[in-house]
């Protein structure tokens, strides 16, 4: 069974920067299109960055130009690099195939941006 775990969330002060990471067992991520999501409290989780088989990234707009999401050679972990971070980015981050999620979700990652 596919287990994806993500990690490198932390509190972070606005304007700083995070990398997050996400590792799994038993699947190339060069094979599948995948993305990180997150989920803040109260809300829905959303899509905020995509990588597909070929390496193309995709951002939703409130993340473009600041964050970039990348995958390593082997294939098994992916990245989510965070820079000039925001309020609003506090959440749990999570990764998994996209457009839609195919695998157990993962516990996720917490970031918190705070002064």
């Amino acid at each position: 069974q596919v287990q994806l775990v993500e990690s490198g969330g932390d509190l972070v002060q606005p304007g700083g920067s995070l990398t997050l990471s996400c590792a799994a067992s038993g699947i190339n991520f060069n094979n599948l299109p995948m993305g990180w999501y997150r989920q803040a409290p109260g809300k829905r989780r959303e899509l905020v960055a995509t990588i597909s088989r070929g390496g193309t990234a995709n951002y939703t707009d409130s993340v473009k130009g600041r964050f970039t999401i990348s995958r390593n050679i082997a294939g098994n972990t992916i990245y989510l690099q965070m820079n000039a971070v925001k309020l609003e980015d506090s959440a749990v981050y999570q990764c998994n195939t996209e457009p839609l999620a195919i695998y157990n979700w993962g516990q996720g990652t917490q970031v918190t941006v705070s002064s």
